[in-house]
């Protein structure tokens, strides 16, 4: 659409070329020299302001408006190259350059100059005739901006006719369906705003602001360094398009109430300059200033009385290329004196009107752009040379030659020139050459400090050691918040990424700066982290294994309970028909101490390392074997209180209970309901191995996993019958004072329950690798208060003594509490 507009401008134009035709004669033999073949010149001499009123149809005269001696100085360099190169023997032998150069002061009022060099005595070839009367002109050198560019290219296209710029930046004319026959020896804007935004990178300036030109080139530049910045740390804080109307104090005051410390500038010369004199005017200091290729060697700007004051100046430049011959030339040209009257005829904008320039001016004036012009011009002739097949000191002269045919070889232009490589790539941009990074230094001199090259390979360096900070110390910073501690995250405020507060991470969690500075990552299941960490580190794996000094005493304590119960057994057997022994339970006895035995088996199964088998090991035994023990001694306490309470009070009772064995049909029962809840449970859901990664955040503790529901139904029966057994034995604690079974039992059930209140208890505090050590001896407590409470004191009296365990001595207890009852 912009090119459209661009063209429109053109047509609106050409119906003017034949008024101006008339009023535009005069002489200037600088601006034209006869050849063989042409080459046009387009070049900002005299810049037109912005505020001219146009009421009828004419040209300006651009001789009138404000002199660029920069421009100048590029104007003079092409016609040094001509002439340097019409007096060279091998580039166009026996073929001689000439030029037509237009001073184009104005975008849209410039257009006859324009129409001159596509036309042939004032008439234009029509685009739908065979080729004729075709222009002399083989190429077009310029313009130099890119709102000129975008202008006048389309007039150029049509015909394939070559327009090299020596400074369009725009990178919309690297579209060659739409500008086909558009070069240019310098880079385009998007090797520029690479560089600027290196420069960026290099120094973690994260905040910046970016004035561009309102115009094409500085709109470009805007939307290619939006673009280049999207994924990186740097945030666009503030934006302006400048043009002649612009409030600069205003733009500095936003930029300073942003906080913003790093200015880009993207604007032609005349622009930056007002800018830059209005920073030094209004006092606005201590900034980082960018300035891009066409005032980043600007010697008025650099030169200025306080201009430190603004702060520090770096540059992205073309790079300065002594050309031999230059110096000499100007020289030459001024005793010849400049612009004298000729009888000849040609276009306005012709003419210079700068008699008052010197050599010395021009010499020392802006050298940027001049290698770009000389290159631009050696470019062209170089195409011509091939096109003409030039060679053994001469060219063909029987080749009708046409500008699409030079541009052909323009496209396949590889030469050296200055030691410089000269090449297009495929859009017709300049492939080779390089960027300079300059710095203001306190001389007021642009000092190289790096390069960014482009040929054979891209390489980027800056010397830090040279730039002399306005902090006069480190690197200044741009932030719009600061960089957050190690271990933080940024949490955005507002629509820049850059704006943000810190928030640490938390436990579990680790941050990655280089992949996520925005979100705290999880660690695995096997990992932990404190919080504020960087990385994870593996979680130490923790159970009890048999090795454990604790595991040890353990099950050594296992081991000694199995060996008291055999020698209790063998001495209960040695002692099987004395009052002890029966009163203890007789043949019950033996059970008892084998279930307790068998129950300790449960003790080993919770060192090691958790397996399917161990989980089920570590609970059946205990629970299928302690219930039988469980049920002798309800049997027992009953048995007890029946003897002594219940037999006189309810005959039938016992005599039932006798007559059916009740003592072996309540352990028989209770074994296989126990036995069958347990098939139940572990149907159900059986223990197995699991991994505790709630409990510690840094350790994972090897455990076995019990399902609540299923683990109830298996401890319903031995709560049940431990109930009983504290009821009965409860009922007995007024028996004889030497007959204590039913008070031992009681005493037992108590330091049982004692045991599991202290386990459970500690369980809900601690559930490191230690809890299995906790289990493990609750439940040889619980085995070792019925084996060294009840059993224990029985084989005392066994062996130490015998005279209680006589049948005389029951019976007399016996009578003794028969008499207290009767009384």
């Amino acid at each position: 659409h912009g090119c459209s507009l661009h063209f429109l401008t053109s047509l609106y134009l050409l119906g003017t070329f034949l008024h101006t035709l008339t009023k535009c004669a005069m002489s200037a033999t600088d601006f034209h020299l006869d050849g063989d073949y042409l080459i046009g010149g387009l070049f900002n001499i005299h810049y037109a302001s912005g505020g001219l009123y146009q009421t009828k149809p004419q040209a300006i005269d651009c001789s009138s408006q404000l002199f660029s001696l920069s421009d100048y100085r590029r104007f003079q360099m092409m016609r040094f190259a001509v002439e340097q190169i019409n007096n060279s023997t091998y580039i166009l032998p026996n073929v001689s350059l000439g030029y037509d150069i237009f001073d184009h002061c104005s975008v849209t009022k410039n257009f006859p100059g324009i129409l001159n060099l596509i036309s042939v005595n004032g008439l234009i070839q029509s685009w739908f005739e065979p080729l004729k009367n075709f222009s002399r002109v083989m190429a077009v050198v310029g313009p130099f901006t890119s709102t000129d560019a975008l202008t006048i290219a389309p007039l150029f296209m049509t015909d394939l006719i070559p327009l090299v710029s020596y400074g369009v930046g725009s990178s919309r004319l690297s579209n060659k369906i739409k500008f086909p026959s558009f070069l240019r020896t310098v880079h385009s804007n998007d090797g520029m705003i690479e560089v600027i935004v290196k420069i960026i990178v290099h120094f973690n300036w994260r905040w910046v602001a970016f004035l561009n030109s309102d115009d094409d080139y500085g709109r470009d530049g805007l939307d290619l360094f939006i673009k280049k910045i999207d994924g990186t740390d740097i945030c666009l804080a503030y934006t302006k398009a400048l043009n002649d109307n612009t409030n600069y104090s205003q733009i500095f005051q936003q930029i300073e109430a942003q906080k913003i410390h790093v200015v880009i500038v993207f604007a032609p010369e005349a622009t930056s300059e007002a800018l830059v004199e209005t920073a030094v005017q209004v006092n606005f200091r201590n900034k980082v200033w960018i300035a891009c290729d066409t005032w980043s060697i600007n010697k008025r700007l650099s030169k200025m009385k306080e201009i430190r004051n603004i702060g520090t100046v770096l540059g992205v430049s073309q790079p300065v290329e002594t050309v031999p011959g230059f110096n000499n030339f100007i020289y030459s040209t001024k005793r010849q004196t400049f612009f004298k009257n000729e009888a000849q005829n040609v276009f306005c904008n012709q003419a210079c009107n700068c008699s008052y320039v010197t050599p010395e001016d021009i010499i020392s004036a802006d050298s940027s752009y001049s290698f770009t012009v000389y290159s631009a011009v050696y470019a062209i002739a170089h195409g011509l040379h091939n096109a003409l097949q030039c060679g053994d000191g001469k060219c063909s002269d029987n080749i009708t030659m046409f500008p699409y045919m030079v541009l052909e070889e323009l496209k396949k232009s590889n030469f050296t020139l200055l030691n410089q490589n000269i090449q297009f790539d495929e859009n017709g941009d300049f492939k080779s050459g390089s960027y300079s990074i300059v710095f203001w230094n306190q001389t007021g001199d642009a000092q190289e400090i790096g390069f960014y090259s482009f040929y054979p390979s891209v390489q980027f360096f800056i010397n830090n050691t040279m730039i002399k900070w306005y902090t006069d110390g480190d690197v200044p910073t741009s932030f719009c918040s600061a960089e957050c501690p190690i271990g933080y995250v940024q949490k955005q405020t507002g629509i820049h990424k850059c704006c943000f507060n810190c928030e640490i991470c938390p436990n579990g969690t680790y941050i990655n700066v280089t992949e996520d500075p925005y979100n705290c990552i999880n660690c695995k299941d096997t990992q932990w982290s404190e919080k504020g960490s960087t990385s994870c580190d593996l979680r130490v794996v923790e159970y009890m294994p048999f090795t454990d000094s604790w595991a040890i005493l353990i099950m050594v304590g296992a081991w000694a309970l199995v060996g008291m119960t055999l020698s209790m057994s063998v001495l209960f057997v040695v002692n099987y028909n004395t009052p002890v022994v029966k009163s203890a339970g007789g043949p019950m006895c033996f059970l008892i101490l084998g279930c307790l035995s068998l129950s300790s088996l449960s003790v080993f199964f919770y060192f090691g390392k958790p397996t399917v088998a161990f989980c089920i090991l570590r609970y059946l035994p205990f629970l299928l074997f302690y219930t039988i023990c469980l049920a002798c001694f309800v049997v027992r306490s009953f048995q007890i209180v029946c003897i002594f309470k219940i037999a006189a009070k309810v005959p039938k009772l016992y005599s039932w209970w006798m007559k059916y064995h009740g003592q072996q049909l309540v352990i028989t029962v209770a074994f296989i309901t126990e036995a069958f809840l347990l098939l139940i449970s572990y149907s159900y859901a059986a223990p197995k191995p699991y991994q505790d990664k709630v409990w510690y955040p840094d350790k994972i503790i090897l455990d076995c996993e019990i399902n609540p529901k299923a683990i109830s139904c298996s401890v319903i029966l031995p709560l049940l019958l431990c109930s009983l057994c504290f009821v009965f034995s409860y009922m007995g604690k007024d028996l004889p004072k030497n007959y204590n079974e039913a008070k031992a039992i009681t005493f037992c059930l108590l330091l049982l329950i004692f045991t599991w209140i202290i386990f459970v208890t500690q369980y809900m505090l601690y559930h490191g690798k230690f809890i299995l050590m906790f289990n493990a001896l609750a439940v040889l407590s619980s085995l070792y208060s019925f084996l060294l409470w009840y059993f224990l004191p029985k084989c005392y009296i066994i062996i130490f003594q015998p005279h209680r365990n006589t049948p005389k001595y029951f019976q007399g207890l016996i009578q003794n509490y028969t008499k207290t009852i009767s009384q």
